[in-house]
């Protein structure tokens, strides 16, 4: 099989020659964009000679309309306009986008990295910093979860529309995404951050879970999109309905597990490596056996491997890498018999 073949086998349920087979990480903050951008792209797929390929994005949204570049009160929400999806940063991201596709179109999927409505004005409460990295898993330590509780509390309307003006921006960037040659879409999103105690029951469902569909709306012609639960979900239960092809979440340092999920989550699978913890600190042997593990898990299931989320490239040895490449090549485990 191919990589186009052995992914698109995982997404209807059926086993491939092995399991697919990815990993990403930030890359240097003059990668973001340009040819460096695609450089670095190409290199870490080829390196390791992965079966998909997430684009990352570290071009983020525009901030466009903030004199300061920040949302530092309710007033800087009111700035925020309807994007074409196609200005500024995002154009840098489409360049990325439309480079990456015109190499690898028909060869590897590509799913391009999005940002949800809520995740993104929380970014945009600090100045953007460019330097980005894997996930602290505990919520509420970061002074921008408070800026956005007390965006809330101030003005819960005006937070409100700004979440919607973002996601109708991001499904405009989405669309022009698959336009330049993106498969589908790698949402990230996030709860831990938004149901806390200060925000109220029930902050999700109602502010934030309508901006997610309506960019997954947009992206409803991709056959490959991606939804990231990102960070300890407060509820893994209400993204499972999300209607995306994969799931992809940290089973290992977050849960459920990949056993607890396989029987009920519709979309394929993608987890198994923690990302924080065997892949930063274990030895290949460890990371061979953690990959065995995971496909075991998944049953009668078939997975696409991955790690829980981004990594840091300085602190995981290359050869837990080239490990996690060698262990996808072992034979499929048996299944039990009754």
């Amino acid at each position: 099989m191919n990589k186009m073949e052995r992914v698109a086998a995982v997404l209807a349920g059926r086993r491939p020659d092995r399991p697919p087979l990815s990993f990403w990480h930030h890359f240097a903050a003059d990668c973001a964009s340009g040819p460096k951008a695609v450089d670095a792209h190409v290199r870490h797929l080829e390196t390791y000679d992965l079966d998909f390929l997430k684009i990352m994005d570290d071009n983020r949204y525009p901030r466009i309309g903030l004199p300061e570049g920040v949302i530092a009160s309710v007033r800087d929400l009111d700035r925020l306009a309807v994007l074409h999806g196609d200005e500024d940063s995002f154009g840098r991201q489409l360049e990325l986008v439309g480079s990456l596709a015109h190499r690898y179109a028909g060869q590897v999927p590509l799913a391009t990295t999005v940002f949800n409505a809520w995740s993104t004005l929380r970014q945009m409460t600090a100045p953007d910093t460019g330097i980005h990295g894997p996930p602290v898993m505990e919520a509420g330590q970061d002074p921008k979860d408070a800026a956005m509780a007390r965006l809330l509390d101030e003005s819960p309307e005006a937070l409100a529309r700004a979440l919607q003006v973002i996601a109708e921006s991001t499904a405009n960037f989405v669309r022009h995404c698959l336009a330049a040659g993106a498969d589908g879409i790698y949402l990230s999103v996030r709860d831990d951050w938004v149901d806390i105690a200060g925000n109220g029951p029930g902050t999700y469902d109602r502010l934030v879970r309508p901006c997610d569909l309506r960019i997954l709306q947009a992206a409803r012609q991709g056959t490959f999109n991606i939804l990231h639960v990102c960070g300890r979900a407060v509820n893994f239960e209400r993204f499972a309905g999300y209607p995306v092809q994969v799931i992809s979440w940290a089973d290992r340092s977050a849960g459920p597990s990949i056993a607890a999920a396989a029987s009920w989550v519709k979309p394929a699978l993608c987890a198994g490596v923690d990302n924080l913890g065997t892949l930063v600190t274990g030895t290949p042997e460890a990371c061979i056996r953690e990959v065995g593990d995971a496909i075991q898990q998944a049953g009668d299931r078939p997975i696409l491997v991955a790690p829980g989320c981004t990594f840091d490239p300085q602190a995981v040895p290359a050869a837990n890498l080239h490990a996690l490449r060698q262990a996808v090549e072992r034979p499929w485990p048996r299944r039990p018999t009754l």
